[in-house]
C-alpha cells in the first residue's frame, strides 16, 4: 500500500478554482473528489504501482475565513456551510483561523506544522501539496529528511479582473526544484493531447441535471429566436437552477446555473434584475447568458468552490 496525505492551502486552491470557473474556457470549478482521483493516478504512475494500492489516507484543508458576524452580514454563511459539506463528503479535515484586519495570519505555519507532524506519526509514503508560496520550502525539506516523497501540484495563470487590472499567480520555483514529483497542473490541463482524458476531465465539477419543474410550471414558454436582450427579475431559485419573470409580463423563463455570466449562481438572490437571451436546451425554452445588472465579478478571495 502506498499511503498518501493531501494538504491544501485553501486560499491558493480558491484562486485556482475561481480562475477556471470565471476566466478559463473550462468554465467549471475544481472537484475535490476528482482531484483526489487524479492524485492517486499520478502517484501510481510515479511510483510504478497499481492505482488500487495508492490510497489517500488523510487530507487536510487550511484557510482563514470571515468571523461569523461578518460572514452573516455579507451573506457568506450558507456558502461556507455548503463548501464544508463538500469537504466532509470527500473526507477532508478542515482547519480555519479567523481573518483579521490584515488578512489571514498563521494559517501557513499551521499547515506546515500539521503536515510535518502527521507525516512523522502516520508515515506517509507520499504527501500531495496544493500550495504555491515559497515559504513552504522548509516544509518540503523537512519532509525529504523523513523519506516522504512530495508531489507538488502547482499552477501558473494570469487573468484580467473586472477593473481591467492584470492578476497573476505563480508557483515558487524553489518548491518545484525541491519536490519529488512536481506537476504544473495548468500545463497538464491545457495539453490538447489530453483533451479527452477521463482522469483529467474528472478534475472539474460536472454539469448537474436540473430537477424537474413543478407541474404548474410546465405551461408554454415565450417564442425564441429574438437575438436581442430580454430583461426580467429572478423570482425563484432552487438547487442549481432558477426562474426569471420577464419585464414584458410573459411566462417565467427557466435558467441553469452554468448560464449565469457575471456571478456565481450561489450569489444570486430573488429580486435581482437580470438581462438574458432566449435560447433552448433539452427541456425547451430557457434563458441564456444571464447577466446580473449592476453586478461585478465576486471578489476572487471570497468566493468558495461549490460542488
Amino acid at each position: 500500500m502506498t499511503r498518501i496525505g493531501v494538504f491544501y492551502d485553501g486560499n491558493f486552491f480558491s484562486h485556482v478554482s475561481n480562475f477556471y470557473n470565471y476566466h478559463h474556457p473550462r468554465r467549471a470549478r475544481i472537484s475535490i473528489d476528482g482531484l483526489h482521483a487524479f492524485v492517486r493516478k499520478k502517484v501510481a504512475d510515479c511510483e510504478n504501482t497499481d492505482v488500487r494500492y495508492c490510497q489517500i489516507v488523510d487530507a487536510h484543508y487550511f484557510r482563514g475565513r470571515l468571523r461569523a458576524q461578518e460572514a452573516l452580514h455579507r451573506d457568506y454563511l450558507m456558502k461556507e456551510r455548503v463548501f464544508d459539506d463538500v469537504l466532509m463528503r470527500a473526507g477532508v479535515t478542515t482547519h480555519y483561523l479567523p481573518l483579521g484586519p490584515e488578512g489571514e495570519k498563521g494559517i501557513d505555519v499551521w499547515l506546515a506544522l500539521e503536515a510535518y507532524e502527521t507525516a512523522l506519526h502516520k508515515e506517509f509514503d507520499v504527501i500531495a501539496l496544493i500550495v504555491c508560496d515559497g515559504d513552504f520550502l522548509p516544509l518540503l525539506r523537512k519532509l525529504n529528511t523523513l523519506g516522504t516523497r512530495v508531489m507538488l501540484l502547482g499552477w501558473d495563470f494570469k487573468y484580467t479582473d473586472q477593473s481591467g487590472d492584470e492578476k497573476e499567480t505563480r508557483t515558487a520555483q524553489t518548491l518545484l526544484d525541491e519536490a519529488t514529483y512536481p506537476i504544473m497542473m495548468h500545463q497538464v490541463i491545457d495539453d490538447r493531447a489530453l483533451k479527452s482524458d477521463s482522469d483529467l476531465n474528472g478534475i472539474f465539477v460536472s454539469q448537474r441535471t436540473p430537477l424537474l419543474r413543478d407541474a404548474d410550471e410546465t405551461a408554454s414558454q415565450p417564442e425564441i429566436g429574438n437575438s436581442t436582450h430580454q430583461r426580467g427579475t429572478v423570482y425563484k431559485l432552487k438547487e442549481g437552477f432558477g426562474f426569471i419573470q420577464p419585464d414584458s409580463g410573459e411566462r417565467e423563463v427557466f435558467f441553469y446555473w452554468r448560464d449565469v455570466n457575471n456571478r456565481d449562481f450561489n450569489e444570486l438572490k430573488v429580486g435581482d434584475k437580470v438581462q438574458y437571451y432566449l435560447g433552448e436546451n433539452h427541456r425547451g425554452v430557457c434563458a441564456k447568458e444571464v447577466t446580473c445588472l449592476g453586478a461585478e465579478m465576486p471578489d476572487q478571495e471570497e468566493v468558495e468552490f461549490v460542488e
